[in-house]
């Protein structure tokens, strides 16, 4: 089930008088987040005429939406139209010592998203890509909100969201934006999937012969894995733009610069009852929670390829390839073409294959994606029982010669619950899984998520340093002292956190709270992981939702070196996630707190 949930803004007032001027951020309120939620599905629909300008003035009686073929009652309709965009105003300074994940949403009908994908784009593709990028932003509308993203091992913030197109080519045209050699990329002209690891010349050799056959087969799995996990790094930068993009409350237009689509990143619907993918791997959940997050978040993906930027190379080889390479060669491009356009349909964007013209291609995306209809509807099918079923939305237009683009469905069942993951053995190494959401969330210098709002203020523990890291940190080996301990705390508004309720009345509230200190170079030298939880019944409920909430960790950095604080929640119920992320040097100097080391200003209730 997609939940429609609509959440006010922080606003500057709430920052500046509840933070800045607060004596003790345990003991002052930290303002109200108001929020709403009905069963509604929403669509950002975009409407386009035969020349694919966008179609004004229509209205929700020209609209009739089916679900799994039957009518529904269109409970929400509105039209925005692109428009000069105010200002972002910026963040209001907090105390020193205080951080926060909350960024002001853009004004204008749309935000729009950059993402250069380096991890799919052969080197030679990457530079004409950031050039294309560039001579867009020369010409770039005023006005424009855009914020620019870059994919390798990980997805990094490039530039948060301006208007101010000489900002984001500077950020492009630096370092920020150079090529990287992807691990994946080996063939720049056809742009494969590798590079494979070669195998010794006895590799699957089996006695009594069939070695030849064994060695293809081995090669096939090594492939096969790396496809997985091309695609699996994927769709988890896709997952951490939706938490990221979460608090904006207008539609977002992801346009994604790729020279290569992983094949059976989507599962292929028309094949059940058999198994959606290609290979066995385990990103179904996955891709149903992306798109999911990104239902919820309003993010449209634009896909474009890159892949006709470089010429094929010409060599012997090339000439002498037979008929049947060059026809798995075409199929290769045809999977990567059903890729684009099943992203694009399952997120309401549009997919642009075979262009050389990417400039155009991101003129066309944000100009499409800031003139559409938004629609809310109820469904008729009520039976949310979480099977996670796949329901088809379609939309109809009483209008001839009009193309409607906008996502074509949506899972059915719990939007809050978690990705399975059957890598995950336990809670306790939980953070340690591949592609989990909270440790995605947590790599060093990626976008902060904000699905929830958080405060967080870090202060020396003590004014003394120390020869061992604080009690329950987890160092990496080899790390040396002298360390310098901090205390964490984590502040929140009653609307943050959530807990699920059981038939008999009772709340289970569940929520973990990760530090981790990075060096210079992104490798974590040491954490601390702590969770909470609890059981509370109604009333104690009640009484919770009405308290600001906060808790403490205790983490150690040395005193040698450049290191980073990121500093993550997660609400387990929902699986919502909120991170912040500073240099240790921002807070190094400040006053020491008392030698006591603080503890949770907020402790579970008794049940």
């Amino acid at each position: 089930m997609i939940r429609a949930v609509v959440t006010s803004l922080i606003c500057a007032f709430f920052f500046a008088s509840a933070f800045a001027a607060s004596q003790s951020p345990t003991s002052k309120q930290l303002g109200t987040v108001f929020k709403t939620s009905s069963e509604l599905v929403v669509l950002d629909v975009v409407a386009t005429d035969a020349h694919r300008d966008p179609v004004h003035h229509l209205t929700a009686a020209d609209f009739t939406i089916l679900e799994n073929g039957s009518p529904q009652t269109i409970k929400v309709f509105e039209e925005h139209a692109a428009g000069a965009a105010t200002p972002i105003p910026p963040v209001p300074k907090l105390k020193p010592g205080m951080f926060t994940n909350f960024t002001h949403a853009p004004t204008s009908s749309a935000a729009n998203i950059l993402l250069l994908d380096m991890l799919n784009t052969p080197l030679p593709a990457q530079s004409i890509v950031r050039n294309e990028a560039l001579k867009f932003l020369q010409e770039m509308r005023p006005g424009t909100q855009l914020a620019i993203f870059s994919l390798t091992n990980k997805l990094s913030l490039v530039q948060g969201f301006t208007s101010d197109a000489s900002i984001l080519r500077a950020q492009l045209a630096g370092a920020k934006g150079n090529p990287s050699d992807s691990r994946f990329m080996e063939d720049p002209a056809v742009g494969g999937d590798g590079p494979f690891p070669a195998l010794p010349e006895d590799a699957g050799m089996i006695p009594g012969g069939g070695g030849a056959l064994n060695r293809m087969q081995a090669l096939a799995t090594i492939k096969s894995q790396t496809l997985e996990l091309r695609a699996r790094i994927t769709l988890d930068a896709m997952n951490q733009l939706a938490r990221y993009l979460s608090n904006i409350p207008t539609r977002k237009n992801l346009i994604w610069f790729s020279g290569s689509f992983p094949i059976t990143i989507l599962p292929d619907a028309s094949a059940a009852p058999l198994d959606p993918f290609e290979i066995e791997m385990s990103t179904e959940d996955l891709f149903r929670k992306t798109v999911d997050l990104m239902a919820r978040s309003r993010v449209a993906v634009y896909p474009v390829s890159a892949s006709g930027l470089v010429a094929p190379s010409i060599t012997p080889a090339t000439l002498q390839m037979d008929a049947s390479i060059r026809h798995q060669v075409q199929i290769k491009a045809d999977s990567e073409a059903a890729t684009m356009y099943q992203m694009a349909e399952a997120t309401g964007g549009r997919a642009f294959v075979n262009t050389n013209g990417l400039k155009d291609a991101a003129e066309v995306a944000i100009r499409d994606g800031s003139n559409y209809y938004t629609i809310a509807y109820a469904p008729t099918d009520h039976n949310w029982n979480g099977n996670g079923e796949y329901r088809k939305i379609e939309a109809k237009l009483d209008r001839p010669k009009v193309v409607l683009d906008y996502r074509r469905g949506y899972y059915a069942g719990d939007a809050a619950k978690p990705v399975k993951d059957d890598k995950q053995a336990s809670k306790a190494d939980a953070v340690a899984a591949p592609y989990n959401a909270l440790r995605s969330a947590m790599l060093h210098g990626g976008p902060e998520p904000s699905q929830i709002v958080l405060v967080t203020d870090v202060r020396p523990s003590v004014s003394d340093t120390e020869p061992a890291v604080a009690s329950g940190n987890d160092a990496a080996k080899g790390i040396l002292g002298p360390f310098r301990r901090y205390t964490v705390t984590f502040l929140t508004t009653p609307g943050e956190v959530d807990c699920s309720a059981t038939p008999d009345g009772v709340h289970h509230c569940a929520l973990e709270f990760l530090t981790f200190v990075y060096d210079a170079d992104g490798n974590r030298v040491n954490r601390q992981a702590n969770a909470l939880d609890f059981d509370v019944t109604a009333d104690r409920y009640a009484w919770l939702r009405s308290q600001n909430f906060s808790y403490s960790q205790q983490i150690s950095v040395p005193v040698k070196g450049e290191y980073f604080l990121r500093m993550g929640m997660r609400d387990a119920t929902n699986d919502r996630i909120g991170a912040v992320e500073l240099p240790v040097a921002d807070v190094a100097r400040l006053p020491a707190l008392s030698e006591e080391a603080s503890g949770p200003a907020v402790a579970a209730p008794a049940k």
